[in-house]
């Protein structure tokens, strides 16, 4: 049995993962991916405080919020919660 850690990949259905998602690149799992309409968004950093994975960031010397689409796993809780509606969920095709 190797001591190397399993990836998320590899742990079985419904187990249990060691380490936090910060930990795994996990942007892989998405099907939908949000997108921000700037000029509706008024920079409140709800979809901030409200991401699971951390996967949205603010960058407080540009005032500007980032996506981080390598741990994104388009939840859309980011754009159900926006009070503008400034986040839609969109087929990571399109």
């Amino acid at each position: 049995m190797s001591s190397k850690e399993k990836t998320w990949k590899e742990i079985s259905m419904a187990g249990v993962c060691s380490r936090s998602s910060t930990g795994f690149m996990t942007g892989d799992w998405k099907t939908y991916m949000p997108t921000r309409d700037l000029e509706k968004c008024t920079v409140c950093l709800t979809c901030v405080m409200l991401c699971p994975e951390g996967a949205i960031r603010f960058r407080p010397e540009m005032k500007k919020i980032e996506f981080d689409y390598s741990f994104c796993k388009g939840c859309g809780i980011c754009a159900n919660e926006c009070p503008t509606k400034a986040i839609t969920m969109k087929l990571e095709q399109e």
